[in-house]
């Protein structure tokens, strides 16, 4: 019988030739359904159904050998048989059958596929190569995108297109969200929640055996609409192409909201190396995430809120004067000023203001240090009694409840140093029916450019009527206090980000030509490294890393005279091949003070180690640091900065990023540090001195810049810091 659908001019008959495999995939004028089926509730059967809800309207051909037609399109026995080469054939069929109708589909000319199944290996097929590889092959012999294997399909919302084997919401709201997540039961998660955003483009891409992230994301950033992007990934897939992505959208000032599972490449760095081990199996997603501003959650809830934040969130604070001035982008950064920036939050309890500022302050979200001003517009609303604070508890009487909110959450955001406020209430149900809070927070965004924003303490307790009316009206409602509180820092990081000139110049900071003499030096040095540690230290000082006199002696002869040029006191150390961690075995000696010290020493430590040995100077005391590099297959050599010497293996104090750095960027690797507080000087100290420690970290950001494809592992252990400079004075280069 032929229909209506049947008698449309084919849709691929007037496509030009150039169209780009990709843009056939995500906007499909025509589908093979292969495993389409009249079976109610079979996968076959959904996913025919979903396809045909697509507002493109694009043309579907079923195909399956034992119907003549299903809900009144005809079907047809093979891909072979359609009448034209279709954008997109869905292959909702066993494991077994997919190399064969994969490859039916390149031979018809098919553009591209979506593999739903795993692609698991028939253990009777296992002399040739995986199944996974020869799909893979196969299309991309025929310049077919593939998504999948192991995927639920995609749906581009802006197009019209659903491309999916699982009934899922109809419509999916549109918004500014584009979401790619490897996994599927994220994807179909995140589409059923009652949050408060929409989105451009979704894809679950599985196991991504040809088109992966990447891909979806060069589209989804084509899209005019497409203001936020979600990513859930289990691996970091073709990795050049991702940068490249993720800087399209730095520089767009686009936030990325990423949630990383499992174990990343640089889990099997060098391990011989404390770097190694310091970077650990996240050091790779934590340097692309630092290289290019994204923000990492923890897990599912965060992710939610975080997206539901910027995908809600008001325009840019304006200019303060409230002129024509410079657009956020060029404002100066909130750190230019003496006012302290941060959130506000309103309260009905004093003690969950009181408990809301200590998981603030756990987690490093700032509150706004607000103006007498304000304070004293707060005091004239507030009940006698109640304290004019941020955070702020507004409960008394209960009187007038909708206006003393709004006035107070108005009062907050017209604060200059107040980037962001949320009503921090359990939005539960009113049993009496009183409305005075939802109307309280409307009242308060009308009135002003802020973000304004509800944020509940539990999750459970939420009325998801009222939850959905503010939501309609564009206030993001913050499911729980943590997750919230998270949220907004995610938000003061992304305007703080803003706020700087150019964003790619943070992000990207360009990297020098070597100077090819001091290069041709370096190699050298390196070469020699694989035999003493002081061409190791020499090799630092070449990319300006100021390190520890050190001389490489095998007698005690030797020794005495290395020490009378370098001056007592002076430190012995064993240079024996082999012996990676000198202090661990035993190899390190300090304070030797005159020549019999060291006479004794040397002989102590060649009788049990090995005549090889270094005579270095003494360094005076001062914080240490470890810096490092280790080398990541896909994303190349990472520095490694973290807390020294013995608290390298006890305390998880690190941070990781892309070279090359600025020494902006170098400070900001300090910052995060929790020995950031010894550099700046604690119970007294005298701070060590910023500049030279970021000086160092530069250096070896050079270096890893220009020698990383030589060098396996490198570890500076201890980079000692105190308020004259900073000094490496050991160092362990472990070249490829």
């Amino acid at each position: 019988m032929v229909t209506q659908f049947q008698s449309q001019q084919p849709a691929g008959l007037d496509q030009p030739p150039e169209r780009p495999a990709l843009l056939a995939m995500l906007e499909a004028r025509s589908l093979a359904l292969v495993g389409a089926s009249k079976r109610a509730g079979s996968f076959g059967a959904r996913m025919l159904a979903e396809a045909a809800k697509s507002a493109a309207k694009p043309v579907i051909y079923p195909v399956n050998p034992r119907y003549a037609d299903i809900d009144g399109r005809r079907c047809y026995p093979s891909i072979a048989d359609l009448p034209e080469p279709v954008d997109l054939a869905l292959l909702a069929v066993p494991d077994a059958a997919l190399e064969q109708q994969l490859t039916l589909a390149a031979d018809h000319g098919c553009r591209s596929a979506v593999i739903f199944g795993n692609a698991h290996e028939d253990p009777a097929d296992l002399a040739g190569p995986p199944l996974r590889q020869r799909l893979a092959s196969i299309a991309r012999a025929a310049g077919m995108e593939l998504c999948g294997a192991g995927c639920m399909g995609f749906a581009n919302i802006s197009h019209g297109l659903r491309v999916m084997g699982y009934v899922e919401p109809d419509p999916i709201p549109a918004g500014p969200v584009a979401l790619v997540t490897h996994s599927g039961s994220v994807f179909s998660t995140v589409l059923r929640t009652r949050r408060a955003f929409g989105y451009t483009l979704v894809v679950s891409s599985g196991q991504e055996l040809v088109t992966a992230a990447p891909s979806y994301l060069s589209y989804a950033l084509d899209l005019a609409e497409t203001h936020v992007i979600g990513l859930v990934l289990e691996a970091m897939r073709q990795p050049a192409d991702l940068r490249r992505v993720l800087a399209r959208a730095a520089e767009r000032g686009i936030p990325v909201v990423l949630l990383t599972a499992g174990k990343s490449a640089s889990g099997r760095a060098m391990v011989a190396a404390h770097s190694g081990a310091l970077a650990g199996s996240d050091g790779g997603w934590e340097a692309v995430a630092r290289a290019y501003g994204l923000h990492r959650v923890a897990d599912l809830a965060e992710f939610a809120d975080t997206l539901e934040l910027f995908a809600l969130r008001t325009a840019p604070r304006p200019p303060l004067n409230n002129s024509d001035g410079p657009s956020p982008l060029h404002q100066e950064p909130p750190w230019a000023t003496d006012v302290v920036r941060g959130i506000a939050t309103v309260h009905d309890s004093g003690l969950e203001r009181a408990h809301t500022a200590d998981v603030a302050d756990e987690m490093g979200v700032p509150f706004a240090s607000i103006s007498e001003q304000t304070r004293a517009r707060l005091e004239a609303l507030l009940d006698p009694g109640l304290l004019a604070t941020n955070p702020l508890d507004v409960w008394g009487t209960g009187a007038g409840t909708r206006e003393l909110f709004a006035d107070c959450l108005t009062a907050l955001a017209d604060d200059e140093s107040v980037d962001a406020v949320a009503l921090a209430v359990d939005l539960v149900t009113e049993l009496d029916g009183d409305t005075a809070y939802q109307l309280a927070v409307l009242d308060a965004a009308a009135r002003t450019g802020k973000s304004v924003l509800v944020m509940s303490n539990l999750p459970s307790g939420i009325d998801r009527d009222t939850a959905a009316l503010l939501r309609g009206k564009g206030i993001p409602v913050l499911e729980s206090l943590r997750t919230g509180l998270l949220a907004l820092r995610h938000l003061l990081d992304h305007q703080a980000g803003l706020a700087k000139s150019q964003p790619t110049e943070r992000t990207l900071p360009a990297a020098v030509a070597p100077d090819r003499s001091r290069l041709d030096r370096a190699r050298k040095l390196l070469s020699l490294g694989r035999h003493t540690a002081a061409a190791q230290l020499a090799l630092l000082r070449e990319y300006g890393i100021p390190a520890a006199r050190a001389e490489r002696v095998n007698d005690a002869r030797e020794a005495l005279a290395a020490a009378a040029r370098i001056g007592y006191p002076v430190v012995l150390k064993t240079d024996e091949s082999g012996i990676a961690h000198k202090s661990d075995a035993g190899g390190v000696i300090l304070g030797l003070g005159s020549d019999a010290e060291l006479t004794a020493a040397y002989a102590d430590l060649a009788a049990r180690l090995g005549p090889a040995a270094l005579v270095c100077e003494t360094v005076p005391r001062g914080t240490e640091l470890a810096l490092g590099i280790v080398r990541d297959p896909d994303l190349g050599p990472l520095i490694v900065v973290g807390a020294g010497g013995i608290l390298v293996e006890l305390i998880a104090d690190r941070a990781v990023a892309l070279p090359p750095l600025s020494e902006e960027q170098a400070t900001g690797l300090l910052a995060d540090l929790k020995v950031s507080k010894l550099l700046a000087g604690a119970r007294g100290a005298a701070p060590a001195d910023l500049g030279a420690i970021a000086r160092a970290i530069t250096g070896l950001a050079e270096l890893a810049s220009e020698l990383g494809h030589d060098i396996e592992a490198l570890d500076i252990n201890p980079l000692i810091c105190g308020p004259s400079g900073a000094i490496a004075v050991d160092a362990l280069i472990i070249p490829c």
